[in-house]
């Protein structure tokens, strides 16, 4: 026991204890237990001064930007602006103007597609990404090769969840517009090593777009040394608000491409003949936008960056390695994605029991989980499974939930027995 109990003390230097505290979320009781929150691949939770912010914007600031002169417009102008600045630093971009604010990873994935793939694809053309892709970085792609005649390529996963870059390289031509692929898949938590792919794509003069929804929150992130064309991750992943995410582009990319969606803001002058459009990025920021998340946003990656995203990640490496040990000890337990390269989640299967049901039987005991396709219903084909049970990590997570979790799975399985 005091062997187990050794294994436990993180080597990592954060005061997690100290870090709860700043999330007021994790002190509320569920069902009676201690929430264990272990659904941090769907959602983070909020530390109180992105709270506050979000607060204190509305409360005492609040006004639209861009467009007033007055001293409350210009005040929330240069919040926004700064946030800017702060993205920009988070993923070490060579300039604010590469920032650009949208919804989430979802809908900068459909602004790449519909302002940059779409003008440049014609028939027979191909775009690539792999076998363990979001729908949202599915869906786009398939859209527009139905319409152009154009062909989706798709790079196959092995039975530990990994790409092979020789398959990689291998689907490049001559005839390939674009590489889209994820940095750390939602499902297996595999590291692709996308540095390599997006050097052997460049190589071939074809621009690639990562989606980073999965990896933001727990890697350093820097565009300039990946080398990435386009880089895009959500807000609410990364302990900030939902409605908020940011594409990367590289600044002479955006300057050649047109904007998908027109309204106030994006524009220089407008006549009922033509209509001329601002620079980037403010050229893809159609409409008045989420202000309030946009500032809370920056809140939320000052906060990652004075944690230390190195810290979080050797910490997050310590209690997955941890969750892998402890489940192996369950023969119920079958594990899907064993890559050598994984960020903070398992996902597994347990015999004869639907992942739903596990779920149910956690959520009584205080533990939440997501239990489902993940939204990546191809990557269950290729495993063969409806669904699996995945538990997501963050640096606020400690030993003793996933001690909880295992409990909680035990309990499953003799139930369900």
């Amino acid at each position: 026991m005091a062997e187990e109990q050794a294994m436990r003390q993180p080597q990592s230097t954060l005061d997690v204890q100290k870090l709860r505290q700043d999330f007021p979320i994790l002190h509320e009781p569920v069902r009676g237990k201690p929430l264990v929150f272990l659904d941090n691949g769907a959602s983070t939770q909020k530390p109180q001064v992105v709270i506050d912010r979000l607060k204190d914007f509305y409360e005492r600031e609040y006004a639209n930007i861009h467009r007033g002169v007055y001293w409350l417009s210009q005040q929330a102008t240069q919040a926004y602006e700064a946030a800017r600045v702060t993205a920009q630093k988070f993923l070490n971009a060579q300039r604010a103007e590469e920032i650009i604010f949208v919804r989430g990873t979802t809908e900068a994935i459909n602004l790449v597609a519909n302002s940059y793939v779409r003008p440049i694809i014609k028939a027979g053309d191909e775009i690539v990404i792999t076998a363990m892709e979001h729908h949202s970085n599915i869906v786009p792609w398939q859209l527009i090769c139905e319409e152009q005649g154009a062909q989706l390529k798709v790079i196959p996963i092995n039975d530990a969840g990994e790409i092979s870059v020789a398959d990689f390289e291998a689907a490049l031509t001559e005839k390939t517009r674009l590489v889209s692929v994820v940095h750390v898949s939602n499902v297996l938590g595999t590291i692709n090593p996308i540095k390599e792919m997006i050097g052997l794509a460049q190589a071939r003069d074809i621009k690639v777009l990562i989606d980073g929804a999965q990896a933001a929150p727990h890697l350093a992130v820097d565009v300039q040394a990946l080398g990435a064309d386009f880089y895009a991750f959500s807000g609410h992943k990364v302990y900030g608000p939902t409605g908020i995410g940011v594409l990367y582009g590289k600044y002479k990319l955006l300057e050649q491409m047109k904007p998908y969606q027109g309204g106030g803001d994006m524009i220089e002058s407008v006549t009922f003949e033509k209509s001329t459009f601002q620079k980037p990025p403010q050229k893809f920021e159609a409409g008045t936008p989420n202000i309030a998340g946009t500032i809370a946003l920056a809140t939320a990656l000052d906060y990652l960056m004075a944690v230390g995203l190195d810290n979080i990640a050797a910490y997050e490496a310590e209690l997955h390695a941890y969750a892998v040990e402890a489940l192996a000890r369950l023969p119920e337990v079958r594990m899907i994605g064993t890559s050598a390269h994984k960020a903070s989640l398992v996902s597994f299967v347990l015999d004869g029991v639907h992942p739903h049901d596990v779920g149910t039987i956690l959520d009584q005991e205080g533990v939440a989980i997501r239990a489902g396709h993940h939204c990546a219903q191809p990557v269950m084909e290729r495993f063969g499974v409806p669904a699996t049970v995945r538990a997501s990590f963050a640096f606020y997570n400690t030993f003793e939930e996933i001690d909880i979790l295992v409990s909680a799975l035990k309990k499953a399985i003799e139930i369900f027995k």
